[in-house]
């Protein structure tokens, strides 16, 4: 019994530096499989149609429940021109936008940038940022790492039965970790 003892004893103050923080543990946790996701197809909620700021149809391609909530990536076909988003930030996640196509406008803290096919952006967290649809149809890759709740708010938007206000836009954009600072960017 004494053996047993020993041998808990010594495994417990060599694993405890190795598990002494979640952030380190999570790894244990991850899946140890990949899984494939089809063009034209969402990953855990299929399409997701978006309402308040556009119309558009979100694909989740990799969820924050795929990686500990370590990144999240998510396809978006956008179907509403000369809308976007409120000018908002994230309060903890970097986002990563790729054009696939058409044309977009963004504002990234005072500057403003036309994205056509091809290009990408990055939008540090806590810095302002916009985007509004120009070309008549368009598609994205859009990067969130950490994963943070942007899935939760996309789920959100979609089940809603009508037309949001702003300030109930306001309230689910706070509820999933960003927060609406300004109007949605008009195309210049």
């Amino acid at each position: 019994m004494k053996r047993n003892g020993f041998i808990a004893s010594v495994f417990g103050l060599v694993s405890a530096p190795f598990f002494s923080s979640a952030g380190e543990f999570k790894y244990f946790l991850r899946k140890d499989k990949g899984f494939k996701v089809a063009a034209g197809e969402g990953r855990i909620h299929g399409h997701i149609q978006l309402k308040g700021v556009n119309a558009n149809i979100l694909d989740v391609k990799i969820s924050g429940s795929d990686t500990n909530g370590d990144l999240a990536i998510f396809e978006q076909t956008s179907l509403s021109p000369g809308k976007g988003t409120p000018l908002h930030v994230h309060l903890g996640q970097d986002e990563i936008f790729q054009i696939l196509e058409g044309t977009y406008y963004f504002q990234v803290g005072e500057d403003k940038f036309t994205m056509t096919k091809g290009e990408s952006i990055f939008l540090p967290r806590n810095v302002p940022h916009a985007w509004t649809q120009v070309s008549e149809r368009g598609k994205m890759t859009v990067i969130m790492q950490p994963a943070g709740k942007l899935e939760e708010f996309f789920v959100t938007v979609a089940a809603l039965d009508h037309e949001p206000s702003p300030q109930e836009m306001a309230k689910i954009f706070a509820d999933n970790e960003m927060k609406v600072v300004g109007p949605p960017l008009k195309i210049e």
